[in-house]
């Protein structure tokens, strides 16, 4: 069952609500740019990591323990969000704004998006009917 005109009007404006309150974060889940988005956190999470190696290293020099479990704690910390954008990062030949428009590609997410929405809806009347 598709959405009313209305409903859509009601999803096109809180789209457009997102896009003027953080258009950095509406960018970043639109994917055009979720390539460098990735790219830059990785980069930020190595800088990091070494920033925590660093204090580690202050720590044990200065024997104060606190700031080497800090500094372990950064580096930790830093890895984990290295490797998780690493595999978040779309690989070399997956180019998705050069492939398609970008009116085609937000369709198809609408659509997609939709079929989401609808799939849920769907499951909660069955389950309503059920008990």
């Amino acid at each position: 069952m598709p959405l009313s005109e209305h409903e859509q009007r009601m999803l096109e404006q809180m789209e457009r609500a997102l896009y003027a309150e953080d258009p950095k974060f509406a960018t970043a889940l639109e994917g055009s740019g979720l390539r460098t988005y990735t790219r830059r956190r990785v980069y930020q999470a190595v800088a990091g990591f070494l920033v925590g190696i660093a204090l580690l290293m202050a720590g044990m020099v200065a024997q104060q323990i606190w700031i080497s479990v800090v500094g372990f704690l950064v580096m930790l910390g830093c890895a984990v969000l290295a490797v998780t954008g690493w595999r978040k990062a779309p690989k070399p030949g997956e180019q998705r704004a050069g492939a398609e428009g970008p009116a085609r590609r937000q369709a198809r997410q609408r659509r997609s998006m939709m079929n989401r929405i609808e799939d849920r809806w769907q499951r909660r009347r069955d389950e309503q009917q059920g008990h």
